[in-house]
């Protein structure tokens, strides 16, 4: 062991392969990072000098299709040759060699005789390309940048995938206030205004409370929240809630303080306890109690939304879990989505109704997941 921990400390790299090896590996991670924002000025000059230690040439450039953005390396007065290099490339779409008829030089000490350009290429579109100035392009040299280019290619359609992504919560956000809001507005406003001349301070406190819900709700938020945050807007809207149901809405709330910093999809759990009060109590007779429950379960959170009303067809829950929007339900589907997006497959909704048999909704999140911060 002690002679295994000898060999990994810094100059005991083993043998000179195993040290290219290793520089290899060590400056393709470096460069991840970078390109996984994706193709800008920003990103290409964080990562051009990992591309140019990858390749050993003496100058790199990297460019979109019109543009340079960032060059690495000696002979910088060829830094604006790279943009028209980048135009002869996306005229045949493959990497090619070019030689100084088409980056002329007057420069008699200028080493760079030759580039190969290759296409960076995003959902079969070239998007940009990496260039390898040299003094003589070997056959071996010219495979390497090709392999290097179709390596930040595949970081690039990451960074693709990740703003998709974005962009598809973002959407389904929009989608799920639109379910919420007119509902619950046209509720809360009723109950708001019968108070206003039997008690205008009980008014006014709901104005408040509605205040806070809706900035909330339809606040330019990120992707993710706190529970805490997710909680405290539950707990206005079943303030609000109240104040039109009166006694027949009770409300248990128990929440172990170690979950209140999870992180969690936006408004992942508003919708579940609206499905709760409207689809569950709203048409039972009498009294009807709305649990919420957040327990801390190891490296996992688990919380439960659970109503004592009157239940539902297993059937419609599957086909709104389904996406079925003609199934009459606060963002189900939605929000079983959201979380199978953040957290992988594992992680969706969990389900438990039957007519006359109340519903209980159970949501597990990691409490740390790689990309996943407030």
């Amino acid at each position: 062991m002690r002679d295994a921990l000898r060999w990994l400390r810094p100059g005991h790299l083993g043998t000179e392969a195993e040290q290219a090896t290793f520089r290899t590996l060590h400056s393709a991670s470096r460069t991840a990072p970078a390109l996984r924002e994706g193709l800008t000025p920003g990103s290409a000059e964080r990562a051009i000098r990992h591309l140019r230690d990858l390749l050993g040439v003496p100058a790199v450039a990297l460019t979109d299709t019109v543009a340079m953005l960032a060059w690495d390396g000696r002979f910088s007065h060829h830094a604006g040759d790279a943009a028209g290099l980048a135009a002869i490339l996306l005229e045949s779409g493959n990497t090619v060699v070019r030689d100084r008829t088409d980056f002329p030089c007057a420069d008699a000490g200028c080493g760079l005789r030759q580039v190969v350009v290759s296409p960076l290429v995003v959902e079969d579109r070239v998007v940009g390309t990496l260039q390898a100035f040299t003094s003589s392009a070997s056959a071996g040299l010219v495979r390497a940048v090709a392999e290097v280019a179709r390596w930040v290619s595949g970081n690039l359609e990451l960074a693709e995938l990740d703003a998709s992504r974005t962009r598809l919560m973002e959407a389904e956000v929009r989608a799920l206030r639109a379910q919420i809001s007119p509902h619950f507005i046209y509720n809360s406003l009723g109950a708001i205004a019968s108070f206003v001349r039997t008690d205008p301070e009980r008014a006014r406190e709901l104005l408040l409370e509605f205040a806070g819900f809706t900035r909330y709700s339809f606040s330019r938020h990120g992707e993710y929240t706190t529970l805490a945050e997710e909680l405290r807007s539950i707990e206005r809207y079943l303030v609000l809630e109240k104040a039109r149901f009166g006694d027949r809405l009770q409300v248990t709330l128990r929440v172990a303080q170690e979950v209140l910093p999870v992180a969690v999809p936006f408004l992942c759990l508003q919708p579940l306890v609206e499905n709760a009060v409207r689809h569950g109590l709203e048409r039972k007779p009498g009294t009807g109690t709305v649990t919420i429950i957040a327990a801390d379960q190891g490296g996992e959170c688990l919380i439960s939304v659970e109503d004592d009303g009157v239940g539902e067809d297993p059937e419609k829950v599957r086909r709104a879990l389904a996406g079925d929007v003609s199934v009459d339900s606060v963002g189900l589907g939605n929000v079983d989505a959201r979380l199978r997006t953040a957290f992988g497959d594992d992680y969706g909704l969990v389900v438990e109704t039957g007519p006359g048999a109340g519903t209980k909704v159970i949501v597990r999140v990691p409490k740390f997941a790689p990309g996943v911060r407030p």
